[in-house]
């Protein structure tokens, strides 16, 4: 007699751990909008950063404990959703963009849907992307844009009626580089488990002494940096690819 096919339980639970700072980044974000709402404009940029850090460890905690699942990546998508797309846009449009009407919300609502189609383009891509590089610039980044003008604003009292416009074009171009195709460094690739030279300890402390004098202004000029290196290094790539092709041309380019 034929016996029935043996159907398997699936799983139930989900892995406590990881999901846990990924519970932690969101609740952040989350907190960073509850913030600006009620005016405290250096906490709730300051979240956003503690965002960016638990997010980071939730991947490698999962990775290291052989805890990753795909109910994980969906949760951490929905999280960086929160905290580095619609947590940034409400900070900065409760601190300046407000002021700018229809234009202000617009510049808001323009970060926020791009942090929305960043996040599923590169959902769609895990499995084909170039791990060296990331298409767009990330949205924690981003986020870390947007979060340290504002932190620098609020840390340095300065009048937000006066910057609107600033605040409103930095919001809106860092949304745009989020949809972009330039690339930029993942720094996937760093081991940081081999050995590295004395001075690069050296520098990676003077590193962490500037932050500690000057949070908002060495964070947001560090990320802002960072943003500005993939149009420069993609156009400086272009032009390098050009010249070679001069160059294998049998007339020599003329």
């Amino acid at each position: 007699m034929e016996q029935p096919p043996v159907t398997r339980k699936r799983p139930r639970g989900i892995y406590l751990l990881p999901n846990l700072f990924t519970t932690a980044a969101l609740f952040a974000g989350f907190y960073g909008v509850l913030a600006a709402t009620q005016g405290r404009f250096e906490a709730s940029s300051i979240a956003i950063f503690a965002a960016m850090l638990l997010d980071g460890f939730d991947g490698r905690v999962a990775r290291m404990t052989h805890t990753q699942t795909a109910f994980g990546a969906e949760y951490d998508s929905l999280s960086d959703m929160v905290a580095f797309g619609v947590a940034p846009a409400l900070i900065a449009y409760h601190w300046a963009l407000h002021g700018l009407g229809k234009l202000g919300w617009l510049a808001a609502f323009v970060y926020c849907a791009a942090a929305a189609l960043r996040l599923a383009r590169f959902n769609t891509q895990l499995g084909s992307a170039d791990k060296r590089f990331f298409q767009g610039l990330p949205s924690p980044s981003a986020a870390a844009v947007v979060a340290g003008g504002v932190w620098i604003g609020a840390d340095q009292g300065i009048d937000p009626s006066y910057v609107s416009w600033l605040v409103a074009a930095l919001t809106a171009g860092t949304g745009l580089l989020m949809v972009s195709n330039f690339r930029y460094f993942s720094f996937k690739q760093l081991d940081l488990q081999g050995r590295v030279p004395f001075v690069l300890a050296v520098v990676v402390m003077l590193v962490i002494a500037l932050i500690l004098i000057q949070p908002p202004i060495v964070l947001f000029l560090g990320f802002l940096g960072y943003a500005i290196s993939g149009p420069v290094w993609t156009l400086m790539s272009l032009r390098d690819r050009r010249a070679s092709r001069r160059r294998a041309r049998p007339d020599g380019g003329g």
